[in-house]
């Protein structure tokens, strides 16, 4: 068992660490720089790539550095900047609408399941719950939308459908049982504050941490999402960033390959590797710049109900 001898300064204590303190901490630290290097490197070569030549990434591969500096893959992408420029427009309309209406639907339901006073919370929770283990399929869930509501090339049924989670609510729950005591709400009903006076002056003030985590796991999935676009886009006005990336590349592909087989399209030569690289560039910039800001928040948050004290 290693000693620990206690030296005072400025009127504390610090306690110095053993052998098998600083051993420990050396091995943390060399896991940590690891674990670091092993998640910056893809980024890195991708930034790389991006800037590369075509030729050289498919006979040499990827490096740290530029092969044969060139922006012929972005220039590519924004071939017809209106385009993309649109559909950043929409995708960061669908982001901030979907993660606003997302988060008050998913605050007011948890706040409600959390009360002990609110009579069918159980019946509620189990309902919520459920959707996570069963539900009606992909089919039906389309032709729900499509067919009997109508809402096929609108832009209302790209972002509706990802608001209410029932992960989220179930973490938004239990992050407001642990940080609004009973007591505190029960003291507030006492001195004559309805439901929603509780909600906004009390429980709400203490929520950034889980509000910043819900929020940010709102904003990537909306970010993130080409899917519905390609069920429901009926046009490219309406289109996600990221799925009229997908699509452009796809149709550049289509039409080198018609060239290539002579179908009587002139030749055409699209760098596909360093398309995806850039592309990859444009999608994942935005977050990489905001996600600093919520760090903070999303640590703590995402750890709610880690520790009980």
């Amino acid at each position: 068992m290693s000693k620990e001898e206690k030296v005072v300064f400025k009127g504390g204590t610090k306690i110095k660490k053993g052998a098998s303190g600083i051993t420990f901490d050396i091995i943390k630290y060399a896991l940590l720089t690891i674990a670091s290097i092993i998640c910056v490197v893809p980024f890195i070569l991708i930034i790389s790539g991006s800037f590369s030549s075509n030729e050289v990434i498919m006979r040499e591969g990827y490096g740290f550095l530029p092969k044969e500096f060139t922006t012929e893959a972005y220039q590519a992408i924004f071939k017809y900047p209106q385009e993309i420029l649109n559909a950043y427009e929409m995708t960061i309309y669908y982001t901030g609408v979907g993660t606003a209406v997302g988060l008050t639907v998913i605050v007011l339901t948890a706040y409600v399941i959390s009360r002990k006073t609110f009579k069918y919370r159980n019946v509620v929770s189990f309902l919520i719950y459920f959707t996570t283990i069963f539900g009606g399929g992909m089919v039906p869930w389309y032709l729900m939308y499509t067919t009997i509501l109508g809402l096929k090339g609108s832009t209302f049924i790209i972002w509706f459908p990802a608001i209410m989670t029932p992960f989220f609510v179930i973490l938004m729950r239990t992050f407001i049982t642990g940080s609004v005591p009973d007591a505190i709400i029960e003291s507030a009903k006492i001195d004559g504050a309805g439901e929603g006076k509780i909600l906004l002056r009390i429980v709400l003030p203490v929520l950034g941490p889980g509000l910043a985590t819900v929020g940010l796991f709102l904003a990537l999935g909306y970010w993130n999402d080409w899917y519905r676009s390609s069920l429901f886009s009926t046009s490219k006005s309406t289109y996600e960033l990221q799925f009229y990336l997908y699509n452009m590349i796809n149709s550049a592909k289509a039409l080198q390959e018609m060239s290539e087989s002579g179908a009587g399209v002139g030749a055409i030569s699209v760098p596909s590797q360093t398309t995806k690289l850039a592309m990859a560039v444009v999608t994942t910039g935005p977050v990489l710049l905001f996600y600093p800001f919520v760090q903070k928040y999303f640590v703590s948050g995402i750890t709610v109900g880690a520790v009980k004290g």
